[in-house]
């Protein structure tokens, strides 16, 4: 098993270009089963993630032929075949359950296997089942999988998500574009990744109308057809390498092919910190002097409130303030796994529930530690970047999932980092 090892205290300095989503991406790949024409997508990233997910399309009968080099994938879904996904195809990325809804458009029946994912709390999908079943799907659990028909097709209706789900929100959008008559979408999520699900639907020949806001209205089509999209670019990536560049002083990057309004209760929680923080139309520039950090409290929230896939770097870049820091977490109930690992490095950490208290210390040292999941992963990267002395970092599979040349891009940014075969 691959570990990387890095030898803090370099600062960064700079530029870094940013992918496409991954959280996006994903969703759009499964969107291209709707039509049987081909989808092209462009600025698609290169992870485990969209390969495993490439892997799954394939088993259902899709053409996918992807460019690495160009960052371009087309998927080619005219002749699927069994509506099936099993479980080796499903259990290690939960984006997955997503062809269910397409499927079940599509095909008028779908049997797919209930997902797994990253160990950070519960993350049922009983809010995705619920909508479908809204829509006129007949659906019974048996086995591990969810077995679903709809012989007569799906029928628009009235959903009401009890509170704020991205992927309820998009899975109920896949397979609402296609059934009869409206669908109403109320207290949906308004992620930057749920409108570009919509651009791409929309461009296809859907009928969305209030992506981005509490309401999402969907007229059912008969058909779409295919399309040349371009995935929108990775805010969680933008926000990583920001706070990296932030965690080691003396250190000015600019980051490009980025939407910065994307981020912008992350770029004031680093204002506040002491950050400097200058935006473009599409870059941003990050400058940290020798001065320390100032503590600030940040609680998590649905978007446009600073995004839970960046607390734990957060909590990273506060271990070295001067001074305590509130951090709560509110959208998963077992997202504090990397406060122990941080510990390791020399971190004052204490957890409570929901909350932690991170007191910062004037120096980390490094340390072996272990990755949990995928933002734990990178947060690790960001406090060894910052200690000092070696880092070794273990079970680095779960950055594949979400950074595309993470070791490379650090690198040529003045980081010693490196990746070491096992």
């Amino acid at each position: 098993m691959d570990s990387i090892l890095i030898k803090g205290g370099n600062s960064l300095n700079g530029n870094v270009r940013i992918t496409g989503a991954k959280n996006s991406a994903l969703k759009l790949m499964a969107a291209a089963l709707l039509s049987d024409e081909a989808v092209y997508l462009s600025n698609m990233p290169d992870l485990a993630d969209t390969r495993f997910l490439s892997h799954l399309l394939r088993h259902l009968g899709a053409e996918v032929h992807s460019n690495t080099e160009t960052g371009c994938l087309q998927i080619m879904a005219a002749n699927l075949g069994e509506p099936e996904a099993p479980y080796d195809l499903v259990r290690k990325m939960r984006a997955t359950f997503n062809v269910l809804g397409p499927l079940l458009a599509r095909k008028g029946r779908a049997r797919v296997s209930l997902p797994g994912g990253c160990a950070i709390g519960a993350r049922p999908v009983d809010l995705h089942l619920q909508a479908l079943e809204a829509l006129g799907a007949q659906i019974k659990l048996d086995q591990g999988y969810a077995i679903a028909k709809a012989p007569d097709g799906l029928t628009g209706a009235n959903i009401n998500f009890p509170f704020v789900s991205v992927g309820a929100t998009e899975h109920a959008m896949l397979a609402a574009v296609l059934a009869r008559g409206e669908t109403v979408l109320s207290n949906a999520a308004k992620e930057p990744e749920i409108t570009d699900l919509a651009n791409m639907l929309n461009a296809m020949g859907a009928r969305i109308a209030g992506a981005g806001q509490d309401t999402i209205t969907i007229a059912g089509v008969d058909s779409l057809h295919g399309i040349d999209h371009e995935v929108v670019s990775d805010r969680i990536e933008t926000g990583t390498y920001a706070m990296a560049a932030a965690a080691c002083p003396d250190s000015e990057v600019t980051i490009s092919n980025c939407q910065p309004e994307h981020l912008e209760a992350l770029w004031a929680a680093m204002q506040r910190s002491g950050i400097e923080v200058t935006l473009g139309p599409n870059e941003v520039n990050i400058k940290r002097g020798t001065e320390s950090l100032k503590p600030v409290d940040i609680e998590t929230a649905a978007w446009p409130g600073f995004a839970t896939d960046l607390q734990a770097q957060f909590m990273a870049l506060m271990t070295l303030a001067d001074g305590a820091s509130i951090i709560r977490e509110t959208i998963f109930e077992n997202r504090f796994m990397h406060a122990p690992e941080l510990s390791r490095l020399g971190a004052d950490i204490t957890v409570h529930g929901r909350e932690a208290v991170v007191r910062g210390v004037k120096e980390l040292t490094g340390a072996p530690v272990m990755a949990t999941d995928l933002r734990a992963s990178v947060s690790l990267v960001i406090a060894g970047l910052a200690a000092s002395g070696s880092t070794s970092i273990s079970r680095v599979y779960h950055l594949d999932r979400g950074f595309q040349n993470l070791e490379a891009n650090l690198t040529a940014l003045g980081a010693n980092i490196r990746r070491v075969k096992n």
